[in-house]
């Protein structure tokens, strides 16, 4: 860990050569950069980012094609067909409470740091730097495994496609899908180190494109399958458990990890609030409008590929990586299957780069008050681009080296099961925090959710302590080391790194939060 100074003045004192290059001034009649000096912070970023390509930029990072066809088989084993609709229903009526309470912060408090600045300013005060503390190694884990998860997705995909264009003659295994994630991910590091006015009007044709290819998937599945579908009986109430747990309720449970997985990330929006304008509103918008509607097309999807799926254990034995893959070729044929699958894999890689950004960004804001070791290096913004270049080779380097989970039997569970505790632990702490003892202390943005704050935060804490849980479970009852669900192994080895920064040495010096702004700023903003 690297040493931290004694006091806020010293560390304060401390500065790159890169960031004294940066003015520390605030842009006169910028409401934005007014709102972030208050916060403590000087604006580093050009804001770029509309309110539509924030949406976009959200909405990407939770690719629906994409985050239905990567985790299609938790339905299938838990559940069948129930598992594929209701497994993905249900939880999203609790997600939604997440992002609505989630939304209030971030107007609220519109920063880079997002959740472990939401943190450090709603805990008690002699609880604060602890409580930022765990929720940012919280978050920084679930944003890397995030990365990888969607990216190592992309990778069995590029597998998938290979084997049905072949008919099955190429087969590629874990080394030559480890070896197209790490290609992907090398990829991926050269996008997000672009410029931030790049990266906003790319994110736009992320979202039209994921849009389109989703609402190409349904149309297809549902004329193509024809006389083949099953009932809408069958389609909606015909359970199957194939998870080899003995309680079926239980096995039902484990499907809501599909969701769970793909409508993660949503905190991006906060997170790219210092590239925004009128970030205030334009990120609380972002988060109950992306989340509302991948929700929504995900459902719709999976339904769609409930209706089609004439036989679950058939599906479940295909030999692709995705059976998501299986399906669309049983049911549109080779080419219609090729047609429809580039355009998933598409989908799927550009939400892995929109993730990346993301995830450097919280990288970049954690190592902004020096967090994370070697700080100094991981902080610095790029002369040329403006953006934190140095986070983002990070994230990917960390990617990588996650990706090793590929050897395994439950590689991808493993990872999404990692990224979702990570991040939605992140997630709770400040939700937490605000319906506690923040009660009285959150300053409302445009927006808020008022007198029913208390009541919407209760249910997400709720909701998110019972599936943190749930995901560190195997998927089967007996279980092997090749087959383990390797979800608590990452995320235990991060806490109990974090754990021993904390008591050997961080609760010297972390103080939370770091003003990073020359002078003092009023409670007006005014320097």
């Amino acid at each position: 860990m690297e040493a931290g100074p004694q006091c806020n003045a010293g560390r304060k004192d401390e500065a790159s050569s890169d960031e004294k290059s940066i003015s520390t001034s605030v842009v006169p009649g910028n409401i934005d950069d007014v709102r972030l000096a208050e916060l403590g912070y000087k604006g580093e970023f050009k804001r770029e980012f509309s309110t539509i390509e924030t949406v976009a930029f959200a909405f990407s990072i939770m690719a629906v094609i994409g985050g239905v066809s990567s985790t299609l088989s938790f339905g299938l084993l838990s559940g069948g067909h129930v598992g594929m609709i209701w497994g993905w229903g249900i939880p999203c009526l609790f997600i939604m409470c997440i992002a609505a309470s989630m939304a209030e912060l971030a107007s609220s408090m519109p920063t880079s740091a997002g959740l472990y600045y939401f943190s450090a300013k709603l805990a008690p005060e002699r609880y604060s730097a602890l409580a930022s503390w765990i929720t940012g190694w919280a978050n920084v884990t679930g944003q890397v495994t995030l990365v990888c998860s969607i990216d190592y997705t992309v990778a069995q995909m590029i597998t998938t496609a290979v084997a049905v264009a072949t008919d099955g003659t190429v087969v590629l295994g874990a080394g030559p899908t480890y070896g197209i994630l790490i290609a992907i991910l090398v990829v991926h590091g050269v996008i997000c180190s672009a410029a931030t006015r790049i990266l906003a009007r790319m994110n736009l044709f992320y979202g039209i494109l994921t849009a389109g290819a989703t609402v190409a998937a349904v149309i297809s599945l549902l004329v193509a399958s024809g006389d083949g579908k099953v009932s809408t009986k069958t389609a909606f109430t015909l359970f199957e458990n194939n998870t080899g747990w003995s309680n079926d309720g239980w096995a039902f449970i484990l499907s809501f990890a599909a969701p769970m997985w793909s409508l993660t990330g949503y905190d991006s929006a906060a997170h790219i609030s210092e590239e925004t304008s009128g970030a205030a509103r334009a990120a609380p918008i972002a988060i109950l409008v992306s989340v509302a509607a991948v929700g929504g097309m995900g459902w719709i999807l999976a339904i769609a590929a409930s209706f089609a799926t004439a036989s679950v254990p058939t599906l479940l034995e295909t030999d692709l990586a995705l059976p998501m893959g299986q399906l669309l070729l049983d049911v549109l044929g080779k080419r219609g299957m090729l047609a429809i699958w580039s355009f998933t894999i598409i989908a799927q890689f550009l939400c892995g780069a929109a993730q990346g950004v993301d995830a450097s960004r919280v990288v970049f804001a954690f190592a902004r008050d020096r967090a994370l070791p070697g700080s100094r290096w991981w902080r610095r913004m790029n002369r040329h681009t403006r953006t934190p270049v140095n986070a983002v080779w990070l994230v990917m380097g960390i990617s990588a080296l996650c990706g090793l989970l590929g050897f395994s039997a439950t590689a991808f569970s493993s990872l999404a099961g990692a990224s979702v505790v990570g991040l939605y632990t992140s997630y709770a702490i400040p939700i937490f925090l605000r319906i506690t003892s923040g009660r009285d202390r959150l300053v409302p943005g445009p927006f808020t959710l008022g007198k029913w704050s208390t009541a919407v935060g209760a249910v997400a804490v709720t909701w998110v302590a019972f599936v943190v849980v749930v995901l560190c479970f195997p998927v089967s009852q007996r279980t092997t080391a090749v087959e383990m669900n390797y979800a608590s192994v990452i995320v235990l080895a991060v806490f109990i790194f974090a754990s021993a920064s904390w008591v050997l040495s961080a609760r010297r010096w972390f103080v939370g939060p770091l003003p990073n702004i020359d002078g003092s700023v009023n409670e007006k903003g005014v320097r």
